[in-house]
């Protein structure tokens, strides 16, 4: 144990029961993501000209849809422990052990705001806009989840910031632990989880920024976090050890990174040449209206 007193350490556990009910930090994690998700796109629909209630219209759909996008990706990208040899198909339910895709949550998160916003008359550019920044900071508080389950790390490290990572014992959510009682060991890692948590919040921080001075069109902010998130998420993802679907040699999360990414800069020209800006500042009537031009503030796009 001496040998790896100089990492970053790791929880030991990662579920705790309150009687006959689990309380997982992996969800908790998320959980406490998506809250402070709310409360930022809240604070920005104000300043696009919405009250800032039209979050809570959308956010039952976009929640749903996402964690069901993020489980479904994470299954298709990574089959084996469920399909392969040895896997068990049941545990791809078992969604409260971990493995969420952040694409597959993403796109169908993204379903799940379309429909929410028109359901409610919303505009989806301005809200998804107004999102992006709360959703980075969503994915920085969710990548703790992997620090308490011990997971998605790098490779063997001894620099001073390298994380202890012990063998897990993912069924129970806890160390594997030896006679003596002492949790195992495996050595100590890059800590990959919290370099794209600090980058996420990097992201985040930069787009609120420009947000401030720069006017962008509708949806050009959603292309900046399509670029800036998958900037950083490519080379994080060149830096993982964990099991993942090689195609072409690469991670198969490495080849979406780069597509993204070009997805990304193809919509904000796209966007850029529409010409189409959001009204800025709280310019709506309690009914909802721009006081200015009722027809454009936070309506759906024709």
């Amino acid at each position: 144990m001496q040998a790896f007193a100089a990492g970053l350490p790791s929880p030991e556990q990662a579920v705790w029961w309150l009687g006959p009910l689990p309380v997982r930090a992996y969800a908790v994690c998320i959980l406490v993501g998506i809250v402070a998700a709310i409360w930022i796109t809240q604070h920005r629909l104000k300043g696009r000209g919405g009250t800032g209630e039209e979050i809570y219209d959308v956010a039952p759909w976009a929640i749903g849809f996402g964690i069901v996008g993020g489980r479904i990706y994470h299954v298709v990208s990574s089959p084996r422990p469920y399909f392969g040899e040895g896997g068990e198909p049941w545990d791809a339910l078992r969604i409260w052990e971990g493995g969420l895709g952040i694409w597959g949550a993403v796109a169908l998160g993204a379903v799940g705001v379309w429909i929410g916003c028109r359901r409610h008359g919303h505009s989806f550019l301005d809200l998804a806009d107004s999102l992006m920044p709360g959703l980075l900071v969503a994915q920085a508080l969710g990548r703790w989840g992997n620090w308490f389950n011990n997971e998605l790390y790098g490779g063997p490290s001894d620099a001073p910031w390298a994380l202890t990572i012990h063998q897990w014992d993912a069924g129970a959510g806890e160390a594997v632990r030896d006679a003596s009682g002492e949790a195992v060991v495996l050595g100590t890692f890059q800590p990959t989880f919290l370099y794209e948590s600090l980058w996420c919040l990097f992201v985040a921080v930069l787009i609120l920024v420009l947000d401030r001075r720069v006017r962008f069109a509708r949806g050009q902010v959603v292309a900046l976090y399509l670029m800036g998130y998958t900037a950083g998420r490519l080379v994080i993802e060149l830096m993982r050890t964990d099991p993942a679907e090689i195609v072409f040699g690469q991670r198969v999360n490495v080849w979406v990174s780069v597509l993204v990414f070009l997805v990304g800069v193809a919509l904000y020209f796209w966007r850029g040449s529409k010409a189409d800006y959001p009204v800025r500042g709280p310019a709506r009537t309690e009914a909802g209206q721009d006081r200015n031009d009722p027809e454009k503030a936070l309506t759906p796009e024709a």
